[in-house]
């Protein structure tokens, strides 16, 4: 089943809790933790998404390029200036099981920056 979402005004966390629901298939009746839905959700507008607090400038996303020393952080503000789509995978990303069954959900996000297609 195809969803589609209008991220304009919609707060981070709730926005991809609720995709990361849509994607597992939660909503669904013959819901199983084991089984891959195939469920495929469509975010439009995400470089007009909300943030409550000081998210915006305290949040940081880190990532570590292996060698020592090598550790790289970026602030939300950056980050979306960079690529708002990264923002919202990252988190729906984080809200799906940590099994195989989640690089194959994650697969079905389609994220884009402007109005529907």
């Amino acid at each position: 089943m195809r969803y589609t979402i209008d991220a304009k005004n919609r707060i981070l966390g709730r926005l991809s809790a609720e995709v990361a629901v849509l994607l597992r298939g939660k909503n669904r009746p013959d819901f199983a933790p084991h089984i891959d839905s195939e469920n495929e959700v469509v975010v439009f507008n995400t470089d007009k998404i909300k943030f409550t607090g000081r998210k915006i400038k305290q949040k940081i996303y880190y990532h570590h390029s292996g060698y020592p020393g090598g550790i790289k952080s970026r602030r939300l503000e950056e980050a979306l200036k960079r690529d708002s789509r990264e923002v919202i995978r990252k988190a729906v990303y984080g809200m799906l099981p940590g099994n195989k069954l989640r690089d194959r959900m994650i697969k079905r996000l389609k994220l884009y920056k402007g109005e529907k297609i």
